[in-house]
């Protein structure tokens, strides 16, 4: 039981139902808020002890409640959460945060500016299955990932408010850019009015990421029968997320190989992946309360919700131009974000478009070029030079002596090392002992992998998962173990290419 914090919940309905009965359960549960009598009366009934209430300000009033819970009509989200933080509230509003860019942006500066919790229900990223399916994508297990598709579809519930874009598709949006770690680049979305003119029933919205992979959202409220599934299609396995089966999440070991220059399909039986069988919804309202309780930025905080919502405006400036693609990247390009858990030293770089996340170190004197991506838990030493357009994943050290071309990708917990024999009783100087390690423009470092000191790694490279890498790499090559040896080579585009005589690659795929 949660006795030092308190919840209100307001809006009582359809969703709202299911998160009064959460908070209940958690034990944190003092108060209903919903404008229908008679679901106050049951509230209380179902829960004796908590306070129902017609009046918002009673909720925001009550000094004794900790945070607000909004689950009303999504056209009165962005004001009953800016009223609910203007009161002191932590917030969990459910999505969308707005219907447009501007008012959700309004809302998460003002709860940055007060310091409070600002978290969006986009349920799905609680989803056992889609966090598994995540840390899959994330760790290379399905290969280069191709495309993935969405559908949610069902019959009812029909809105006024908000069209199905804004209703169904903010899920499917979500989970897309975080098992990517990236925003779309361009969006196209097309769709059709059959209940109400200007209020679409049915779209379907196609995704453009920079790194090559195409993902699709068909969503429609105007549908014969429930579904609601996600195909993640990669080159050595695919995913299956089925919400509404009872084996959420399967992987298939089909992939693709090239006899002769010509695809041929190679099948495998599904692999059914075990998961927990908590509720969704009921991890994210402890996420919420964990957040209250140690201030982090929720996993669906306000950076998350804007995309989210930069996404939707793109989708629909798309519909109502007759599927004009609309280009996305393009219009906060230079923006830089950094989380506020992270530390950026006096002196170091960081170029427009470039993105810092969760508990990253930026020593003095780094540089970090024009659209990187750094995820959770990176450190980045003195004098260390980064191109453009890098990813480095989670728990990566980049320490002084190391240099990163432009496009280099580096995969989670990747070793980089700058002294061929540390000791840690005689300290080393940088200008004798550092060994300088250069990796080119394109290379790919798989997880786990480790670069010894004093190393070049060619153009478009790819170091495999856990390799140890004792010695210069060649353009193009693929070396796997310890110590790494070639085993083949790999074009631009990362299709790998059997043989070893040459580093001039004739990709079957893209032509390179």
């Amino acid at each position: 039981m949660e006795q030092d914090l308190k919840i209100a919940v307001v809006g009582g309905g359809y969703w709202g139902k299911n998160l009064v009965r959460n908070f209940a359960e958690l034990g944190v549960l003092k108060a209903v808020c919903d404008t229908d009598i008679v679901k106050q009366q049951e509230y209380a009934q179902l829960y004796p002890g908590i306070t129902t209430t017609a009046d918002y300000n009673d909720i925001l009033n009550d000094t004794g409640i900790s945070g607000v819970v909004i689950a009303t009509p999504a056209v009165q989200h962005s004001q009953m959460a800016k009223r609910a933080l203007e009161a002191g509230k932590d917030v969990l509003v459910e999505k969308p945060l707005a219907l447009n860019v501007a008012q959700g942006q309004e809302i998460a500066d003002l709860a940055a500016a007060k310091g409070l919790i600002l978290m969006v229900g986009h349920v799905l990223e609680y989803h056992p299955a889609v966090r598994k399916l995540v840390a899959l994508v994330r760790s290379g297990y399905l290969g280069r990932i191709y495309y993935l598709y969405s559908n949610r579809l069902n019959l009812g519930k029909f809105r006024t408010e908000e069209n199905i874009l804004w209703s169904f598709a903010p899920h499917d949006i979500s989970v897309m850019t975080s098992i990517l770690g990236e925003m779309p680049a361009e969006v196209v979305s097309c769709g059709g009015s059959y209940l109400n003119h200007q209020i679409a029933d049915v779209t379907t919205t196609y995704l453009y990421f920079n790194s090559g992979v195409k993902g699709h959202i068909f969503v429609s409220w105007l549908h014969p029968f429930k579904e609601q599934k996600l195909v993640v299609v990669g080159s050595d396995k695919m995913a299956v997320f089925d919400d509404l089966s009872a084996e959420k999440l399967l992987i298939y070991p089909h992939k693709v190989n090239w006899v002769d220059r010509c695809p041929i399909a190679a099948k495998g039986e599904a692999e059914v992946i075990d998961l927990s069988a908590e509720e969704p919804l009921k991890l994210e309202c402890k996420h919420f309360l964990d957040c209250i309780r140690s201030r982090q930025e929720p996993l669906t905080g306000s950076h998350n919700a804007i995309n989210v919502l930069k996404v939707l405006a793109a989708s629909q400036e798309s519909l109502a131009a007759n599927s004009a693609k609309v280009d996305l990247i393009g219009r906060d390009s230079d923006q830089i974000f950094i989380h506020p858990s992270s530390i950026v030293e006096p002196g170091a770089e960081v170029g427009p478009g470039t993105r810092v996340w969760h508990y990253c170190h930026l020593m003095s004197g780094s540089v970090i070029g024009r659209g990187c991506n750094l995820g959770q838990n990176v450190f980045i030493g003195k004098n260390v030079h980064i191109g453009h357009n890098v990813k480095i994943q989670n728990n990566v050290s980049v320490y002084d002596g190391v240099t990163l071309e432009d496009d280099v990708f580096c995969g989670p917990s990747c070793v980089f090392t700058n002294v061929k024999i540390p000791r840690s009783a005689y300290p080393r100087n940088r200008s004798a002992d550092y060994r300088q390690t250069h990796v080119k423009k394109g290379a790919s470092i798989g997880a786990n992998a480790t670069i010894l000191p004093g190393i070049t790694i060619g153009e478009y490279a790819l170091i495999g998962a856990g390799a140890v890498v004792t010695k210069d790499v060649p353009d193009y090559a693929i070396v796997i173990g310890n110590p790494a040896k070639i085993s083949g080579r790999v074009c631009k585009c990362g299709s790998v290419i059997s043989g070893i005589e040459t580093t001039e690659p004739a990709c079957p795929i893209c032509g390179c």
